[in-house]
Formats: structure tokens, C-alpha cells, sequence
């Protein structure tokens, strides 16, 4: 490509690129990052020259989005709850729809959730530490609640606890299969959180997630096999009057409800997202005085 090309020749050249899955936007936005401009300024000034090592710099970037990689990956951070966290390919993506669960979170932890003064919130499959740290965010000086995180990747942990420093948040990040550190526990937890892997083996969408780690979004053959294992491990391990709270795929409300109705959770139901869309089922551990 011409090192004479002015922006807004690069950015209509990246229009005529086959095949191509780069949005758009995230081309302008990477425009923006490399070139230090507010998106106003990208528009006003087409006419603006770039010059050889800049537009190697967005050759490269522009490859690597027409290759269908996500601008997150590209700039090694993505917003959640209003954190800056840094991501990497070795942990998802965090959505916006999955600050819904940290609603819901955040609304079950304000009520008195058992006699323990000293509550204890879980997180299963931290990634990058976003559910946690969004909690602990919001959480920290408001008594003394404990979060504890864990994931079966060392580089997903190693990630969070890089986040968690970064931005002066306190999470107990622990490198475990989902609740294997409570194992040897009695029931302890007052609030579980998750949002686990729930994409189908054979999903036709996961092509298009082929940049993000195999193993933060597949789960079986129907995508339930990871909450199955939580409804299991989360009944014998919460407090009586705790809660369970999980992330799932648009289409799986009603066979997450009866999962959690199986275990013998109370209250269950399913929460829909800004879409409209089925997104976090939660369901009550009974009290004592109901068993």
C-alpha cells in the first residue's frame, strides 16, 4: 500500500479488502487508537497524511481484523462495569449483557443472605476477573465481604490478579476447577456466581469465535455440562438462604431452571438481558427450617 495515502483513502481502501470480517467501526477505531484521535477528529480530517510507519502500523492492525480477530485482542483491553481491564487470548471477552449477573450480584449481596456477618462471595471461571472485580468495585468499604474467584487457567488467573493490582481491587483469585478449593468445606458461601462455558459442541456461531478460548465457551454436546457440574457442586457447598446465580445462552432458561429445581434450589428464575433475551437464571438454597 502507498506510504502517500491520506486517511480517508486507507480507511475506503479497507472497504474494497476480500474476504473480509472487519467491522467498520472497529476499523475506525483502530484508526484512532494508532493515530491518537477522538472519533469526531477521524471523520472531520480525511485529508489527514499518513506516513510510512503509521500505515504499517494500520496495515497491520486492519489484517489482523479482516482476519476476524477481536478489537480487544488488538489493544489488550476491554471496558466492563466501567474497568479498564487488560485481556489477551487466553480469556473471553467480557460482554456487556453479562453486567446483568453483576447486577443481580450486587442486588443479592446488599440482603442479609444468611446470620453470617462476614459474607462470602464466589466467582466460577473469573477469565480476565471482570464479574469479581466489578463486584469488588462496588463492594469494597461495605462490611467485610470475602470474594474468592477461581479458573482452571494459569494464564486467565495470572490475567486477573495483574487486573485486580492494577486497579487496587482485593479478589482472591485461586487456579482451581470450579469449586475443588471447597472440596473438604461444609457449606460456606452465600452467593455463587458464574458465567460459565454454555455454547453447544456443535454450535453454528462458533466459527465466528474461533480467536477466543475453546474452553471459556464450549460445554458438551448441548452446552449445559458446566451447569450441570455447578448445580451439583453449588447445592451441597452454599448456605442455607445463599444464592446461585448463572450466565447461560439465550435458549437454555428453562432447561437451567430445571437443573437448579432438580438440586432442590428454591425461588429459581430466569432473568432476561437489555435484548429481551434469557440471560442469568438464579435459584435460593432452602433455609433450614424449609428442608
Amino acid at each position: 500500500m502507498s506510504p502517500a495515502l491520506t486517511l480517508g483513502e486507507w480507511l475506503a481502501a479497507q472497504d474494497q479488502v476480500s474476504p473480509s470480517q472487519a467491522d467498520p467501526y472497529d476499523l475506525q477505531l483502530a484508526a484512532c487508537h494508532v493515530l491518537e484521535f477522538s472519533r469526531a477528529q477521524l471523520i472531520a480530517h480525511p485529508e489527514h497524511k499518513l506516513d510510512p510507519a503509521l500505515v504499517r502500523t494500520l496495515d497491520g492492525f486492519a489484517t489482523r481484523l479482516h482476519a476476524g480477530e477481536p478489537l480487544a485482542y488488538l489493544f489488550g483491553s476491554k471496558e466492563f462495569w466501567s474497568l479498564q481491564l487488560q485481556v489477551s487470548p487466553q480469556v473471553l471477552i467480557p460482554r456487556p449483557e453479562t453486567e446483568l449477573l453483576v447486577e443481580l450480584a450486587l442486588a443479592k449481596a446488599t440482603l442479609p443472605l444468611s446470620l453470617n456477618p462476614t459474607p462470602t462471595i464466589v466467582e466460577l471461571g473469573t477469565g480476565s476477573g471482570a464479574i469479581s472485580l466489578a463486584l469488588a468495585s462496588e463492594l469494597q468499604g461495605q462490611g467485610h465481604v470475602t470474594l474468592i474467584a477461581t479458573d482452571s487457567s494459569a494464564g486467565a488467573i495470572a490475567m486477573a490478579k495483574a487486573n485486580a493490582k492494577r486497579l487496587g481491587l482485593n479478589v482472591n483469585f485461586v487456579q482451581a476447577d470450579w469449586l475443588a478449593p471447597f472440596n473438604n468445606a461444609i457449606a460456606s458461601m452465600d452467593l455463587l456466581i458464574s458465567n460459565p462455558p454454555y455454547i453447544a459442541a456443535k454450535d453454528p456461531h462458533l466459527p465466528a469465535l474461533s480467536f477466543e478460548p475453546l474452553s471459556a465457551l464450549v460445554s458438551g454436546e448441548d452446552g449445559l455440562d458446566a451447569i450441570r457440574q455447578i448445580c451439583v457442586q453449588a447445592a451441597a457447598r452454599l448456605r442455607p438462604g445463599g444464592w446461585l446465580l448463572l450466565e447461560h445462552g439465550y435458549d437454555q432458561g428453562q432447561a437451567v431452571q430445571k437443573l437448579l429445581h432438580n438440586q432442590g434450589f428454591q425461588a429459581v428464575s430466569t432473568e432476561a438481558d437489555l435484548a429481551g433475551l434469557d440471560r442469568v437464571t438464579l435459584g435460593q438454597q432452602p433455609n433450614s427450617a424449609d428442608l
